[in-house]
């Protein structure tokens, strides 16, 4: 590669641990030009963020150490440079976004001071100047009413805002380099938009470097100059970014990218790389992805790989050489149930309604002073109605604070409803309180989002799965066979009773979550946002187990989520949310397919493609979602539609219906 900007050169970082020197980056080397962008890929436990804190000389001591190689930025090597000199760097030449905004920004200090401090350390400016540059800082990311935020606390403003405080933060030192880990895990597809946005724009205007580090292969499509993808502690290929989509080199890139669900039609099994990353406390004799790899021989067992260079880029992989070795592709895989038959499908006239939901409503009081006067209400649900028929899946979809998860903990029963009925069979749960409800608590139940903080740490694994077992008096016979069998099914060895939570990887957890699920025999399971900070290998396994076990037991799902490629894939039926309201309703094919509401279709606009070449155009919403304890008058969304005419002003849409199953409230529609 031609001299950038940044250059490293064979880095290794070890850690010293019990179980011996963990190699966390073990001989890498890559050049990002000024003005380019330079995406880093791979599943969790590959290096990748590791490789970024070495950049920042943030390896967390004594147990790490930068063991070799070389960080040279513009031609100065940083590794041997002392601490003092690196904190003259950090925040000026170099800045970093980190993975989580909510545990990198200080509870304690305003956003606005937390930028300020940073322009007072490194650009030298008196403390009015600086708060002058926070508020342009803060209205250059794109956060309405920047005066007003500048004395607002983290926990007070959204998650994309809080991300925007953190780019602003460092951009304010106009660096050189941006270190960007994972800057949209998590976020809706608008708020993405929005952030990759500013950056691409700052990057044009500043000819600012950026490493980005994520595991959405879309937005590298969408973004990235150059690909490297990382596995297990070392770079396995280089390319260029329409070269890399195009013809990816590496058994393990092809694996990542034939895991994304865009690539699958419903009933057909999303590809899985079999296996997990493999510890990196071992010397590896030879290829590092060889007892993962389906091309794998003798020689990927016994003989490390070197790199092997082409026109656009490199790869890591014996098959450079031996291209005949490369297995065939499977033409089509077919979707199998837990127990290895194909999945039956059931005519409408036999699928029963599971789940009635109708105008259900949660508003929450907002109380103040002494005597807790009630001067407001939160209206989180503010009317929505769907239905879910056994064995199908429903999605519920749309930006962060709609109601989407209160939606779901109100059918659980979690949370009180404020008016609306939530029938299931037939029966309005509730109406049902105290034991008459726990007895029905086995038929409906959660995954929730993060696998780890929802499973106890000082439980073992066995005692978890009996704990609901024991507690609504499932009968599963004597003996823990049926212990062994549902961990078999959910692809865990019996072994796994004995041992912790924090002893397996995220989806690991999450399978132990869908056990948890399933020892208590339920009918619904509401599915909270289940694989949206998983890697996309990760995510196809556990999409693919639910669609087994829906195929066997005739589960019904509720699926909450804000990727759109999932929604395609996994779902029967879509509900498009806004501000407590659905807007949008209908089969998956007509709802995505034929979009009718200005909102859902700008939602779709915002999905990045998995495809350099496809140019798409998006439909900017302007401005944040508004309060739900005042919404707007009229139509909810008008405030931010860009076809927004003055009846919306006026009053609330009421429902059109369109052929088959589609309906949406919009006034572009009534009258039709």
């Amino acid at each position: 590669m031609s001299q950038g900007l940044l250059q490293i050169k064979d880095l290794k970082t070890w850690f010293t641990t019990d179980g011996g020197v963990v190699r966390a980056v073990d001989g890498v080397s890559f050049d990002i030009p000024r003005g380019k962008t330079f995406a880093l890929v791979g599943e969790s436990g590959c290096g990748k963020s590791m490789t970024a804190l070495s950049i920042m000389k943030l390896v967390p001591q004594p147990a790490g150490r930068i063991v070799s190689g070389q960080i040279l930025l513009d031609g100065e090597d940083l590794c041997p440079l002392p601490e003092v000199a690196m904190r003259g760097l950090r925040g000026n030449r170099i800045s970093m976004i980190f993975q989580e905004p909510m545990t990198s920004l200080n509870p304690v200090i305003t956003v606005g001071d937390q930028i300020r401090e940073t322009l007072e350390y490194h650009i030298k400016l008196d403390p009015k100047a600086a708060k002058t540059r926070a508020i342009e800082l803060l209205a250059l990311v794109g956060i309405p009413d920047p005066q007003e935020r500048y004395d607002e606390y983290p926990h007070q403003i959204s998650g994309g805002m809080k991300q925007r405080v953190m780019i602003a933060m460092a951009l304010s030192g106009e660096p050189d380099l941006l270190i960007a880990d994972e800057p949209t895990t998590a976020l809706d597809v608008t708020i993405q938009a929005q952030i990759l946005d500013l950056l691409r724009r700052l990057q044009k205007e500043r000819g600012m470097a950026i490493l980005l580090i994520t595991h959405d292969l879309g937005v590298v499509a969408e973004t990235a100059d150059q690909v490297a993808v990382m596995y297990a502690g070392e770079i396995v290929e280089t390319a260029e970014r329409t070269a890399f989509f195009a013809n990816p080199r590496h058994p393990y890139s092809q694996k990542l990218l034939s895991s994304l669900p865009g690539n699958k039609q419903r009933g057909e099994a999303l590809e899985m790389i079999r296996g997990t990353v493999p510890a990196l406390n071992r010397v590896f004799q030879g290829c590092r992805f060889a007892n993962r790899c389906d091309s794998a021989w003798e020689r990927c067992e016994q003989e490390v790989p070197q790199w092997a260079t082409f026109e656009t880029g490199g790869v890591r992989c014996h098959l450079a050489e031996n291209p005949e070795k490369a297995a065939k592709p499977l033409i089509k895989q077919v979707l199998v149930s837990a127990q290895g038959e194909a999945v039956s499908s059931v005519s409408e006239n036999e699928q029963q309604e599971l789940l009635r939901v109708s105008d259900l409503k949660v508003h929450f009081p907002i109380q103040k002073g002494l005597f807790k006067r009630v001067v407001g209400h939160v209206k989180a649900v503010d009317g929505v109605s769907l239905a879910i028929k056994q064995g199908k899946t429903v999605a519920l979809v749309g930006e962060s604070g709609c109601g989407k998860t209160t939606v779901g903990k109100a059918i659980l029963q979690l949370i009180s409803q404020t008016a609306g009925s939530v029938s299931l069979e037939g029966t309005d749960l509730s109406t049902l309180s105290g034991e008459s409800l726990r007895k029905r608590r086995s038929d409906f139940q959660i995954i929730f989002q993060d696998p780890y903080s929802s499973l106890n740490p000082r439980m073992l694994v066995g005692d978890i799965l009996k704990e609901g077992v024991k507690a609504l008096k499932i009968d599963h016979g004597e003996g823990e066979t049926w212990l062994d069998q549902l961990l078999e099914q959910v692809g865990l060895s019996p072994d796994a009773k004995h041992r912790y939570p924090h002893e397996f990887s995220g989806g690991q957890r999450q399978r132990i979550c869908i056990a948890r699920v399933l020892a208590v025999q339920p009918k619904l399971i509401v599915c909270d946002e289940p694989t949206s900070a998983l890697d996309v290998s990760v995510q196809a396994q556990v999409l693919n187990l639910l669609k087994q076990l829906q195929s066997k037991y005739r589960l019904a799902y509720l699926f909450i989520t804000h990727d759109l490629s999932v929604v395609n894939y996994f779902a029967d039926e879509v509900a498009v949310m806004y501000l407590g309201r659905i807007v949008e309703y209908g089969s998956v094919e007509s709802v995505l397919g034929n979009p009718k509401h200005p909102y859902t279709r700008a939602l779709l606009s915002a999905v990045p493609q998995v495809d350099p070449e496809k140019k798409r155009k998006i439909i900017r919403i302007e401005g944040d979602l508004p309060s739900p304890v005042n919404p707007p008058k009229g139509c909810y969304f008008h405030p931010r539609c860009p076809q927004a005419m003055p009846v919306c002003r006026e009053e609330y849409p009421t429902l059109s219906r369109f052929d088959g199953h589609h309906e949406t409230s919009c006034f572009l529609y009534t009258g039709e």
